[in-house]
């Protein structure tokens, strides 16, 4: 699985790799709208990465102290509605506020900057299309009979 510090060409290769397109990945990572990430998965942004917003990764920062401890401390992946599912992640991304590495070199100059922009400011069309790429990933390798389960914990087998 692509890890929070990955380049887009590592995202892009770990998704075509399951059948997946770059839009795909750009979408799907939207998903990034609800939920937290832990400080050890975006410490080294906050402190070294050039293309954040300074007053997001101070604000950051405060949580995530630089020397060790607090590696486990919470921020929302996004800032504005972190409790809502809507395209302000992309909102974020395209001000330089992506959490994660990860996220944010979807918005970094580079092949999916335009699909960025477009879900920062269309809610509809992102909505339709993680419709569509969710229903997409469902169908990767799907386990299924005695093989597969519907876990209680997702990350806990039954």
């Amino acid at each position: 699985e692509p890890g929070p510090s990955s380049d887009l060409t590592t995202l892009t290769t770990k998704f075509a790799a399951k059948g997946l397109t770059p839009s795909d990945l750009t979408v799907l990572s939207g998903g990034h709208t609800i939920g937290q990430s832990e400080c050890q998965f975006f410490k080294t942004r906050i402190y070294n990465d050039t293309n954040i917003d300074t007053n997001f990764a101070t604000s950051r920062q405060a949580n995530c102290p630089f020397s060790a401890g607090g590696e486990t401390n919470l921020a929302p992946l996004d800032s504005l509605t972190p409790n809502r599912f809507d395209n302000n992640y992309y909102k974020d991304l395209v001000s330089n506020r992506g959490l994660l590495h990860s996220d944010q070199v979807l918005f970094n100059g580079g092949s999916q900057d335009t699909l960025v922009r477009t879900y920062s400011t269309n809610n509809v069309k992102f909505f339709s299309d993680f419709a569509a790429a969710i229903v997409k990933m469902s169908k990767i390798s799907p386990l299924t009979g005695i093989a597969g389960e519907i876990r209680k914990n997702c990350r806990v087998i039954n």
